[in-house]
């Protein structure tokens, strides 16, 4: 069992910054890497960023520039630093952990999701 916990989000003016973090716990051996989604409405699921358990790190060309996400190893927490925010950032953020547990290889994990709106 494995539990993502998010926190974060919430309403913006554009131009401004949100911070989103993650928490993984549960039967989670090793993290090979995490990260975040968003899906805005009548879009698909998109990545926005990861990070792999070598500090390797993706984003999505939009976000790249203003978005930074980081990892805190020891706790299996993933931060996103979101700033400049534009109203086409608006979307519901889902973090995902991809992972092994103590039994092998596992299917990543999503958590539930948290909604970010930038507007006047």
């Amino acid at each position: 069992q494995v539990q993502l916990v998010e926190s974060g989000g919430g309403l913006v003016q554009p131009g401004g910054s949100l911070r989103l973090s993650c928490a993984a716990s549960g039967n989670i051996f090793r993290v090979n890497a995490m990260g975040w989604y968003r899906q805005a409405p009548g879009k698909q699921r998109e990545l926005v960023a990861l990070i792999t358990e070598r500090d390797t790190t993706n984003y999505a060309d939009s976000v790249k520039g203003r978005f930074t996400i980081a990892r805190e190893n020891a706790k299996n927490t993933v931060s996103l630093q979101m700033n400049s925010l534009k109203p086409e950032d608006t979307a519901v953020y889902y973090c995902y952990v991809d992972y092994f547990a103590t039994f092998g290889p596992a299917p990543v994990y999503w958590g539930q999701g948290t909604q970010v709106t930038v507007s006047s």
